[in-house]
């Protein structure tokens, strides 16, 4: 299917059921011509569909020609704090992208999100959802000072291509851990390493560099990954 041209998408607020309940979800078309992919972007533990870090990495990869659905989990939905079993958060996410495909039709269908909303959907690939590839943003690979518990075990079982970003500063991935985890992953998982930032893409003045520059960094690095794995899906059609 061809990617709708720029503008031609309005931004529409959608009420999504999952199992007998409902959720918030924003579908957001790109700002630049489109590029054909839409992202389903889950957001953290702590977080939800419209906080600070969801609106600025939304804001900047529609720029570089993302529609973007933002959505809430249940939990957060219902304004509880404690996220909800993973069966469920991959639940969400199934009905969220399930949406988007019906509604928008997009050419590449990109699942991921921040932290929790990204190892959810990355779960949700390795037991074979249909998607074309994932966006992890700040992949949580195990606790905060516990790097003896890699969260690490179904990763191998993912069948498309993966985009991980994560900062060097972030205290649940650390990089060696990382780099030792991708070493026995297929040529479909590409590691990009945002220097100086932490789990929530902040860098330190020191660093000599903006938050706003690591998002557009991450935009950047998102928008030349796609266009990599569009011509690799055209090219298998």
């Amino acid at each position: 299917m061809s990617a709708p041209a720029a503008g031609a998408l309005p931004l529409a607020n959608w009420r999504i059921k999952v199992g007998e309940e409902e959720t918030s979800a924003v579908f957001e078309p790109a700002l630049a011509s489109s590029n054909g992919a839409l992202f389903a972007l889950a957001h953290g533990a702590g977080g939800h569909m419209a906080d600070r870090g969801v609106l600025g990495v939304s804001e900047h990869l529609r720029r570089r020609g993302f529609h973007v659905v933002r959505f809430n989990f249940l939990y957060r939905e219902k304004k509880a704090g404690r996220p909800d079993a993973m069966p469920r958060l991959k639940e969400c996410i199934a009905a969220v992208a399930s949406r988007a495909r019906r509604e928008i039709g997009p050419r590449t269908l990109i699942l991921g999100g921040r932290s929790m909303g990204g190892r959810a959907a990355s779960m949700l690939a390795a037991d074979g959802f249909p998607c074309d590839g994932l966006l992890l943003l700040a992949y949580p690979l195990h606790p905060a000072g516990r790097p003896e518990e890699l969260r690490d075990a179904h990763l191998e079982k993912i069948k498309v291509p993966v985009l991980c970003l994560n900062g060097t500063r972030d205290a649940l991935c650390r990089r060696d851990l990382m780099e030792r985890v991708v070493g026995r992953l297929t040529e479909r998982w590409t590691m990009h390493w945002l220097e100086g930032a932490d789990h929530s893409f902040h860098v330190l003045k020191s660093s000599g560099r903006s938050d706003a520059e690591v998002l557009s960094e991450i935009a950047e690095a998102s928008d030349t990954w796609v266009s990599s794995i569009a011509g690799t899906l055209e090219g298998s059609t």
